[in-house]
């Protein structure tokens, strides 16, 4: 389950309904996602799909979403640090970013204008989705793993 850390004001949120209602005064949606049928960590992406169309399907209804994929992420993933440095920084961008996390854990850390950075780390169950235009960086957890699914309003998906 999530975590949120406001390391300005020394708070720390693990209480779910407390998360959601700290991140929706942000603008961000946050959920505690289960798959229709059960999944692992090796499930193949087009099964995982399938396993979270419900949720798929409603956000895409509420949303605009138009695409699915699934990112899979190891530590020996080749060319991970480079993809890291570019996610590490302050960032944002022309959609949504969307994510069911599916295993491993991940930080991202949002900038809200004139209000302290908090960050929000994100596992297996979680379901997030940081609108556009909101300044933030990601960065996994010490293990270096992460799988998630991720929905786009474009069709060519992650560009």
């Amino acid at each position: 389950m999530a975590v949120v850390r406001i390391p300005e004001h020394h708070r720390t949120i693990d209480d779910a309904g407390e998360i959601q209602a700290f991140l929706a005064s942000q603008g961000i949606d946050y959920w505690r996602a289960e798959p229709g049928t059960p999944v692992s960590a090796d499930t193949p992406p087009e099964v995982l799909l399938a396993a979270y169309k419900t949720q798929i399907d409603e956000l895409n209804a509420k949303g605009g979403y138009v695409t699915a994929d699934v990112i899979d992420v190891f530590p020996d993933t080749p060319g991970l640090d480079a993809m890291l440095t570019k996610f590490s920084s302050e960032h944002w961008h022309d959609e949504d970013e969307v994510r069911f996390i599916i295993d491993g854990r991940g930080v991202f850390h949002v900038h809200p204008p004139g209000q302290p950075v908090f960050a929000i780390e994100v596992g297996a169950g979680d379901l997030i989705r940081v609108p556009s235009g909101t300044h933030h960086w990601f960065d996994l957890c010490a293990d270096r793993r992460i799988r998630a699914i991720r929905l786009f309003k474009d069709k060519a998906g992650w560009a």
